[in-house]
């Protein structure tokens, strides 16, 4: 059972309520006065609070006050107990911090019910403060670890690149089914190699430990070179690419191309061979907006939001949605251009990932001098 704090002026009605909840196996302290109840949380902090209002020296809305000043007991819940009946009194009580408010002469039953709630209450919010803490625990074991494997893999990785690079030269273009295992070899790498470094750069946006390299350029340009580089994922689909460039903006010219990168490896994923990926860069008033769209599978609704989280992951028309980092890449690295990122999808009917940037006037570059 809980430990309550019963605080009342009057000893008639202190012991009337201390008497009651101890038959009902509360631990019960009385407290006289304002200060004495405060002195006793303050020594050892009880599960809840009976408070009354009226009292000489100091009222219960100062003591509520008090208490949810001083960080180890604004969590007690107060409940009080007054004979004062206008709304504006229950008004101040909750004001002062008060979670509830029982007119005098009070009905024991209620009292007892009410006790027995806001302690089950406070019981419950215990324990899903100790599960949240011990799942950010478990999150951080996870990133250090997850840290720590993608810094071993950099090394046998530069190995294999290096390997490959090696072959290169040996490998007949007349064999085009070796040229084909080759490339399909360096693509394997490469992502691997970017999902490592998503993870790397994930840990230091984190903590707030990742530089951007801004600079002016156009978005336009960006974009069409992102495209051109992922030009063999495409395959047989179609690119409708719209815009009306120039396009100025400041950003990192390294973590646009793998949000870009990320965006279009996503669209080709989810769609058909025979399917349309478009990207289309468009300027607002204060934003530019870059949109990438397709005619795949789409996400429902009620994923829309998860599958931006670190890790991730979920389950649409049988396919799994994305790796877990390559979006959340995408949104921390947009965020720290100080944009925004969504999706616009629905299960069957494609979807379009966007992104806005601050948009920028076209630098002006100053005369060279005499």
């Amino acid at each position: 059972m809980g430990s309550i704090l019963v605080v009342d002026d009057i000893p008639a009605n202190l012991e009337l309520l201390a008497g009651m909840l101890t038959e009902r196996g509360y631990r019960v302290r009385p407290a006289p006065s304002g200060e004495l109840a405060l002195r006793g949380a303050a020594a050892s902090p009880p599960d809840l609070v009976l408070l009354d209002v009226n009292m000489p020296e100091m009222d219960g809305y100062e003591v509520c006050r008090r208490l949810k000043a001083d960080e180890r007991l604004r969590d007690i819940p107060v409940l009080f107990i007054s004979a004062l009946t206008e709304p504006l009194d229950k008004v101040r009580a909750f004001q002062s911090g008060g979670v509830d408010f029982v007119t005098k002469p009070f009905n024991f039953e209620e009292v007892e019910a009410r006790v027995r709630t806001h302690l089950e209450l406070r019981r419950q919010k215990r324990e899903l403060a100790a599960s949240l803490a011990r799942m950010r625990d478990l999150e951080r074991l996870r990133d250090s670890l997850t840290h720590m494997i993608a810094h071993d893999m950099k090394s046998p990785l530069a190995t294999v690149q290096l390997c490959l690079d090696l072959l290169d030269p040996m490998v007949p273009e007349a064999d085009p089914e070796l040229v084909k295992v080759l490339l399909s070899a360096r693509m394997g790498v490469d992502t691997i190699v970017e999902m490592i470094n998503q993870m790397l750069d994930i840990s230091r946006m984190e903590a707030g430990a990742m530089q951007l390299n801004l600079a002016y350029g156009d978005v336009v340009e960006a974009m069409n070179r992102a495209v051109e580089a992922n030009r063999l994922l495409f395959g047989a689909r179609r690119l409708e690419f719209r815009e009306n460039g120039p396009i100025f903006a400041r950003f990192d010219a390294n973590l646009l191309r793998r949000i870009a990168g990320n965006l279009i490896g996503n669209a080709v994923k989810f769609t058909a061979p025979d399917g349309i990926i478009g990207v289309t860069v468009a300027r607002g008033e204060a934003v530019i907006r870059v949109e990438l769209s397709d005619n795949g599978w789409g996400i429902a609704p009620e994923h829309h939001a998860k599958i931006f989280e670190k890790f991730g992951q979920i389950k649409d028309s049988g396919a799994r949605v994305g790796t877990g980092l390559g979006l959340t890449f995408v949104r921390m690295a947009v965020e720290a251009h100080g944009g925004t990122v969504g999706v616009v999808s629905a299960a069957g009917k494609g979807s379009t990932f966007w992104f806005t940037l601050p948009a920028v006037d076209e630098p002006i570059h100053a005369a060279p001098s005499a």
